[in-house]
């Protein structure tokens, strides 16, 4: 039986156009909002077109010793050039990046997770800790 954590990729986000880059402070204050901005190809260029995109993002929050984690959001992204024209003639186009906010009273691990339409799923993740 196969299994999604068998098909998820990792992979240095420096070096790799896929991997999901989450970006927040590595330390929040326990019950206050906080930012957090996920994106993919912050070092190297992802392609954003018709052919070869990034579908969406999903984030996760993992609490410190609890079983489950609690998903944040889901970010689809559409517009990728295709037209009734054709492939990459339209004039807009989504770029593969999210900011959010969440607030959290215990420390625990951001998770993110995006499809390539064409290179499947990649995964990341921060640990956070309370101040």
């Amino acid at each position: 039986m196969e299994k999604f954590g068998e098909l998820i990729q990792e992979a240095d986000w420096k070096i790799e156009k896929h991997v999901p880059v989450i970006e927040c402070a590595e330390a929040v204050k326990a019950d206050e909002m906080f930012e957090v901005k996920v994106g993919i190809g912050k070092e190297v260029a992802h392609p954003n077109t018709t052919a070869h995109h990034i579908c969406w993002i999903s984030l996760f929050f993992h609490p410190e010793d609890e079983k489950f984690p609690y998903q944040i959001g889901h970010y689809e992204f559409s517009a990728h050039g295709a037209s009734a024209k054709g492939p990459d003639t339209s004039f807009v186009y989504t770029h593969h990046v999210v900011t959010t906010s969440f607030k959290t009273s215990k420390p625990g691990t951001i998770l993110a997770l995006s499809l390539c339409n064409i290179h499947g799923l990649w995964q990341s993740s921060k640990q956070i800790k309370l101040q």
